[in-house]
């Protein structure tokens, strides 16, 4: 069985208030929350729209500007897709705006709607408290002339058993007892009417109790339903988020899987070679007596085989003559 807000915020004190508030305060601390939530959700957007900024910065530096061929390609394509990665975090910022919109809205209508039904309750719960102090009031001016009507019934016995009591004093017990007879009907009167008047109050204030309590429970009800909702579109908003980014991500991908190492290499060559030959080797030149001799090619990179051990060659004279000169060079050549 489902409980319900007019079945268990009652209170035996006719002038207590305690069942109303605490319903009252459980509305305050939802409408609380609902603003922090639409506080959450634009500094969410907040967010998102300084990264979708600073993202679409950096989108447009130069990245790979001297690259060439199949890999400068895939960095095109990968700038290009940060730049559209940036714009749906743009994108997803709006969307946080609108739907924090709608709940600041939600939650204003609410409000206004909640204004009209505390005006009145207010209104009769100071109507109850100020009816049930006249019903007291009476109430306590009727007891008041009941014993004093009493009193008189009392003296006026005590009056007419007694012989020393003149026609006078009878009398005047007499009066007194009419007097208080008179001023006890006028504040039962009184005090029956007020009691009439708060027994109305009452049920005009239990009618609009449960009124309220019923108005209150659809509000809480719609809170909830509307803040569950909210949080939910806000998750599939971030999730979607995820796709979009993977998709355009993928796109990356793709141009990377036709990022050819090889051809890259080959592209390079092709574009910047500068010639298949390498230079020349460069020729030994044979110097005698200060002349320059025919140009003869340098020996193999590798001497061949020696046969046989060559003779010594005749030591030079003291003078160092050119013989000796061009014997050494011979050997230098030779080795």
């Amino acid at each position: 069985m489902k409980k319900h807000f007019r079945d268990f915020f009652w209170n035996s004190d006719l002038t207590s208030t305690a069942g109303y508030d605490a319903v009252v305060q459980y509305l305050n601390d939802g409408r609380r929350t609902c603003k922090e939530v639409e506080e959450f959700m634009k500094a969410r957007a907040s967010v998102e729209e300084k990264y979708a900024k600073d993202l679409l910065g950096l989108s447009r530096k130069v990245c790979g500007h001297n690259e060439m061929n199949t890999l400068k390609k895939s960095l095109d394509v990968f700038k290009l897709q940060t730049e559209h990665v940036s714009l749906s975090h743009l994108q997803l910022a709006r969307c946080m705006r609108e739907e924090a919109k709608k709940l600041e809205e939600f939650r204003e209508k609410q409000k206004e709607a909640r204004r009209k039904v505390e005006q009145q309750m207010e209104a009769l719960h100071k109507q109850k408290s100020s009816q049930v102090k006249r019903t007291m009031e009476a109430k306590k001016t009727y007891e008041q002339k009941v014993r004093e009507k009493e009193e008189a019934d009392q003296k006026m016995i005590r009056n007419t058993s007694s012989t020393k009591n003149t026609e006078k004093l009878h009398a005047k017990a007499q009066q007194a007892t009419q007097n208080a007879e008179e001023g006890r009907c006028v504040c039962y009167r009184w005090y029956h009417q007020s009691v009439s008047i708060l027994g109305r109050t009452r049920e005009e204030w239990l009618r609009e109790h449960v009124t309220a309590c019923e108005t209150f429970e659809k509000q809480a009800t719609d809170r909830i339903d509307f803040l569950r909702n909210a949080v939910w579109t806000h998750l599939n908003q971030l999730s979607q988020q995820c796709v979009t980014s993977d998709e355009l991500y993928e796109e990356v991908r793709k141009s990377l899987e036709q990022c050819d190492v090889q051809e890259d290499i080959e592209h390079f060559i092709t574009l910047k070679n500068t010639g298949d030959r390498p230079p020349a080797p460069v020729a030994y030149e044979k110097l005698s007596s200060g002349q320059r001799s025919p140009a003869v090619a340098p020996p193999p990179s590798l001497p061949p085989p020696i046969t046989s051990r060559r003779p010594a060659s005749p030591p030079m004279t003291s003078s160092g003559g050119p013989s000796a000169l061009q014997d050494a060079a011979d050997r230098v050549i030779h080795f």
